[in-house]
C-alpha cells in the first residue's frame, strides 16, 4: 500500500536534475500514503515515485520495480492478493523474479499478457507503467475503485498522475478554477463523482478502467463493470446462501496475508460483525477489533460493537468522538482532495487514528450495503414504485404543482413532489441534500448564467448508468447506480483517505470481485424480501453472528452533527458561511443561507446536512482555491 505519482514530460532532453527535485515534491505533498519510504525514477521522458507503506515483502519490495529486461518500469498503490498464483504461472512461462513483492508480479504479467494481465489480478490497485522502448504510459485501476487516481494535461504539455489531487496541483500547470459542472454534481450528492472533479482541467480515471498515453495521446478503455442481470441458473435460497459465506469466507481469508499487524473495523452492524466472524474463525490469535462511539446516545453503536467483541472473543479497542473538532476539520477537508460532506468521514479519521496505534493494516465491512440492498432508501424507493403507473401529465400537471403551492414548512410539500418525478429522478431526489426547488433558491442568477447549463451533469451521470443494460431493471438499477456512483466517490473515497491519512491500510472483502459478480447473478428477491434488507446475508450469517445484531435496525455510521452545529460548532459555521468572502464568491443566495441557519437554530427543520455540505464545501474552496 502507498501512493504513486509521476510524468511523462513532452521533451525527453530536459535536464534530470529539476525534474527530478520536482517528483520529490510531488512525492512528499503523499508522504502521509507511505512514510516508510520514497523510490523514484527520472530516465528519459518519465518521472515515476511513489511512498511506501511497508506491508509484504518489506525487504525487498522497493520501487520502482523493473521486468526482466528492463524495458518496463512500475509504480503501484495497492494489495494483488492472489499474486503467489499468477507469479507461478509466469513462472512456467520462464519469468524469474528478484523479488517476493506483488508489485513484480504485476510487472511481469504485463510484459507477458499487456493488457489482459488486469483479468487474472485480484485485489484493489492503482499502478503505472512505462515502457521505455515504446515510450507508452499504461495506468489502471482496480474494478470497484478502492483506489484513487488522479490525472492532468499540465500547461507545459506534460501528462500528470497521482493518486490524490495534492500531487497534480504540486506540480503546477494547472489552472486553479472550480469547474461548474463539479460543484453542482456536489450540491446534488454531497460526494463529486468520479466523471468529474472540482478543479477543471484534472480528471479521475474510472474503476475498471484502463489508460494509455503515446505521444501525448490519452485514450481510455473500460475493462469490468458490474452486471447485475440475474442468473438464469434456478438455485434454492439454501444454496445461494451456502455460496455466499464460502466465498465470503476466501475474501477474508486471503486478505489476512501481511508482514505487519492486522485487525478490523468493528461498528456492531451485520457487515463488520460477519467479517470479525470470519477473521475469528479463520486467526490461530484473537482479532484486534476497533470501536468509535458518541456521547449522544441515539447515535453511539458501542452496545453492539461490544456484543459483537465479547463474542467473537477480540482484543476490542473503543474511541468516544466529541464535537472538538477544530483541531481535524481542516486536516480532514486537506485530506479529501474535494469538498466532501459525508460526516462519517469525522468518526472514520478517529477510528483509524485509534487504529493505527496498534495495527497498519484493517478489513471493513464496507460494501454489503451496496451489494445486498442494505440502505433504507431502497425500501422507500420500492413503496413509491406505483406513482409511476400515474400518467406523467397528472404527476407534473398536479402533484409538482401542488407542491409548488405549499409553504417550505408545510407536511408533504417535498413528498408530493419526489413522487411527480420520473423513476430516476424520484431516486436522485430522493438522496440529494440539494434537491432541484432547493437550488432554485440556493443559486445566483449570476451563477446560474456561469453554468450554462451545467447544473444537470450530475443528474445526466446518474441516467446514463441507470439506461446501460448491465444495470438489470428494477432494484438492480438503483443498486448498480449506487454502485458506480456512491460507492466510489463516498464509501470508497472516505475509506482510501481517511486511513490513508492515518498510515493505515483498509480491505474490503465485500467488495472482493469474484463475491462481486456472484452476488450480481442473484434474483432482487434475495436481497430485498417482504421489505426486509440483505435478506440473503442474513440467511447465510444465521448462527454465526449473534441475533441481537443480526436482526437489529439498520443504524448507519451516523454523527450528531445537527446538535453540533446548534452547539460547539454554531458560531464558526455562521461564521464562515456569513463572511463577505463566501458571499462575494456569488454563487450562492445569501437570504436563502440565512434562511438555512435561521430554521436549523430555532429547531423549525433539520438542515444539519446541506448546511453541513456549504460548511465543507467553504472550507475546501479556502483550502484549495484561496490559499494558492
Amino acid at each position: 500500500m502507498c501512493g504513486i505519482t509521476g510524468f511523462i514530460a513532452t521533451d525527453s532532453n530536459v535536464p534530470v536534475e529539476p525534474r527530478a527535485a520536482l517528483l520529490g515534491r510531488m512525492c512528499d505533498s503523499i508522504y502521509h500514503r507511505g512514510p516508510d519510504e520514497e523510490g523514484t525514477l527520472v530516465r528519459g521522458r518519465a518521472a515515476l515515485g511513489m511512498r511506501r507503506l511497508s506491508i509484504i515483502d518489506i525487504k525487498t519490495g522497493q520501487q520502482p520495480i523493473f521486468n526482466s529486461d528492463g524495458t518496463l518500469a512500475i509504480v503501484f498503490n495497492g494489495e494483488i492478493y492472489n499474486f503467489r498464483d499468477v507469479r507461478a504461472e509466469l513462472e512456467t512461462l520462464g519469468h524469474q523474479f528478484r523479488t517476493n513483492s506483488d508489485t513484480e508480479v504485476i510487472v511481469h504479467a504485463y510484459d507477458e499478457f499487456g493488457e489482459e494481465c488486469l483479468d487474472k489480478l485480484r485485489g484493489m490497485f492503482a499502478f503505472a507503467i512505462w515502457d521505455f522502448s515504446r515510450e507508452e504510459l499504461f495506468i489502471a485501476r482496480d474494478r470497484v475503485g478502492k483506489k484513487p487516481l488522479f490525472y492532468a494535461i499540465a500547461s507545459n504539455g506534460d501528462f500528470v498522475f497521482g493518486s490524490e489531487l495534492k500531487t497534480i496541483l504540486t506540480h503546477g500547470g494547472i489552472e486553479l478554477e472550480v469547474d461548474t459542472g463539479a460543484l453542482d454534481a456536489f450540491l446534488t450528492f454531497g460526494y463529486v463523482p468520479d466523471e468529474f472533479c472540482m478543479i477543471g482541467g484534472v480528471k479521475k480515471l474510472l474503476p475498471g478502467h484502463f489508460l494509455k498515453v503515446k505521444h501525448g495521446r490519452v485514450t481510455t478503455q473500460k475493462y469490468w463493470d458490474f452486471d447485475l442481470r440475474p442468473s438464469e441458473v434456478d438455485r434454492s435460497d439454501n444454496d445461494w446462501a451456502e455460496m455466499l459465506i464460502e466465498q465470503l469466507r476466501e475474501a477474508v481469508k486471503i486478505r489476512l496475508i501481511s508482514e505487519v499487524p492486522l485487525g478490523a473495523f468493528l461498528s456492531g452492524g451485520i457487515d463488520s460483525s460477519a467479517i470479525v466472524a470470519l477473521m475469528a474463525e479463520l486467526s490461530e490469535k484473537p482479532v484486534k477489533t476497533f470501536s468509535i462511539g458518541f456521547r449522544e446516545d441515539s447515535y453511539d453503536e458501542l452496545k453492539y460493537a461490544r456484543i459483537a467483541a465479547k463474542h467473537f472473543g477480540t482484543e476490542h479497542h473503543e474511541f468516544v468522538v466529541t464535537p472538538d473538532l477544530y483541531d481535524i476539520l481542516d486536516e480532514i477537508v486537506w485530506h479529501f482532495d474535494e469538498p466532501f460532506a459525508d460526516q462519517s468521514s469525522l468518526p472514520t479519521f478517529m477510528l483509524s487514528k485509534l487504529a493505527r496505534e496498534h495495527v497498519t493494516v484493517v478489513l471493513s465491512g464496507d460494501g454489503g450495503d451496496e451489494l445486498f440492498a442494505g440502505y433504507e432508501r431502497y425500501s422507500v424507493d420500492r413503496r413509491r414504485n406505483g406513482f409511476s403507473r400515474i400518467p406523467s401529465f397528472f404527476r407534473k400537471g398536479v402533484l409538482r404543482r401542488l407542491s409548488s403551492f405549499l409553504p417550505d414548512s408545510a407536511p408533504g410539500k417535498n413528498y408530493l413532489y419526489n413522487v411527480s418525478l420520473d423513476p430516476i429522478s424520484r431516486y436522485i431526489d430522493s438522496i440529494s441534500p440539494f434537491n432541484g426547488p432547493r437550488k432554485a433558491k440556493l443559486y445566483t442568477s449570476g451563477f446560474r448564467s456561469a453554468m450554462n447549463g451545467s447544473c444537470s451533469y450530475g443528474a445526466r451521470v446518474f441516467e446514463e448508468h441507470a439506461n446501460r443494460p448491465e444495470a438489470g431493471e428494477g432494484l438492480s438499477k438503483l443498486l448498480y447506480l449506487d454502485s458506480k456512483t456512491y460507492l466510489p466517490a463516498d464509501i470508497l473515497t472516505k475509506v482510501d483517505r481517511m486511513t490513508m491519512a492515518n498510515s493505515l491500510e483498509a480491505r474490503v472483502p465485500f467488495l472482493d470481485h469474484k463475491l462481486v459478480e456472484m452476488a450480481s447473478q442473484m434474483r432482487q428477491d434475495l436481497k430485498l424480501r417482504n421489505g426486509r434488507s440483505k435478506y440473503i446475508l442474513k440467511k447465510a450469517l444465521h448462527g454465526s453472528i449473534p441475533d441481537e445484531i443480526l436482526y437489529r435496525e439498520k443504524q448507519g455510521f451516523g454523527v450528531p452533527v445537527g446538535q453540533w452545529i446548534n452547539d460547539q460548532l454554531r458560531v464558526r459555521i455562521n461564521d464562515d458561511l456569513s463572511a463577505q468572502r463566501t458571499v462575494e464568491r456569488g454563487y450562492f443566495e445569501r437570504a436563502y443561507v440565512q434562511t438555512l441557519l435561521r430554521e436549523h437554530e430555532s429547531r423549525r427543520r433539520d438542515h444539519s446536512d446541506p448546511l453541513w455540505l456549504l460548511w465543507m464545501l467553504e472550507l475546501w474552496i479556502r483550502k484549495y482555491i484561496d490559499k494558492q
